[in-house]
Formats: C-alpha cells, sequence, structure tokens
C-alpha cells in the first residue's frame, strides 16, 4: 500500500501524531457527526464521551445532517435538541482514536488535543442479486 496523504499537514510534525481509516462502511453522516462532536476535546475526555455515547448516557448532536432525526433532553448540553447514539460509528471513531493515542504513546506525546477531523464518503459497495434464471445482476449500494 502507498503512502497515504492527508489533507491538513501538522504544523510541527514531531509534536503531532495521525490517523486515518479508509473507505469505511459505516453511515458517512452519523461519522460526521460523531467526529465533529470529539473536534476540540483531548484524547482521553473524548474517549470518554463515546463511551458514555455507547452507554446512551450523552449524546451526539446532530447540526449539519439533521433531517428526521428525534430531539432529545441530552443535546441540551450543547445548546441543542436534536441528537442520536450511533453506536457503529462511535465504535470506529473509538478505534481510531486507540490508534491515535498509541501512535502518540510511541513519540512520548503527553496531553493532545484533536485539532483536526476530516470524514468522507466511502467508495460505493458493489454487491450481487441473484436473478432468476441463472442470471446475476449488479447492485450499487449506498
Amino acid at each position: 500500500m502507498g503512502k497515504t496523504t492527508y489533507s491538513q499537514e501538522p504544523a510541527v510534525l514531531n509534536k503531532a501524531v495521525k490517523t486515518a481509516g479508509r473507505d469505511l462502511r459505516i453511515h458517512y453522516k452519523n461519522t460526521y457527526e460523531t467526529a465533529r462532536a470529539v473536534k476540540g476535546m483531548t484524547i482521553p475526555k473524548a474517549k470518554a464521551y463515546l463511551k458514555d455515547v455507547l452507554a446512551q448516557r450523552r449524546c451526539i448532536p446532530f447540526l449539519r445532517y439533521y433531517g428526521g432525526i428525534g430531539r432529545t433532553g441530552q443535546a441540551k448540553e450543547f445548546g441543542k435538541s436534536l441528537g442520536r447514539w450511533p453506536q457503529k460509528s462511535v465504535n470506529v471513531v473509538l478505534g481510531l482514536l486507540q490508534n491515535l493515542e498509541a501512535n502518540a504513546n510511541v513519540k512520548n506525546l503527553k496531553n493532545l488535543t484533536i485539532n483536526h477531523v476530516q470524514v468522507n464518503r466511502a467508495a460505493k459497495g458493489r454487491r450481487r442479486t441473484y436473478r432468476a434464471h441463472g442470471r446475476i445482476g449488479r447492485t450499487y449500494c449506498h
């Protein structure tokens, strides 16, 4: 596999760590909101917050992709009323945070803050559907 390119490089390379996940099969909109929620937090604080989301003690506020999102009182702490608890996205972001923490330990860095987060849509999955008379059709999943 080739070298990973990032959209933004840190100002001082030896004072920063990076992590990435590519073409993951999770909902883009949920992951966008989850990643945006942890931006600006320290790594331990972000991990604690996401574990609270998994236990449904706190919610992820939906700020951009909020069509059809239900209201919850837990979103009041963010000054919003719309929020959810997207488990799959939270688990993936937690995994990325663990990787970030491991990369920080290798460089002996402490008290890191998440200052850049980017979420891109994954490539369309290509699946097959089995049809009548022995034919196979293609389906594009989104």
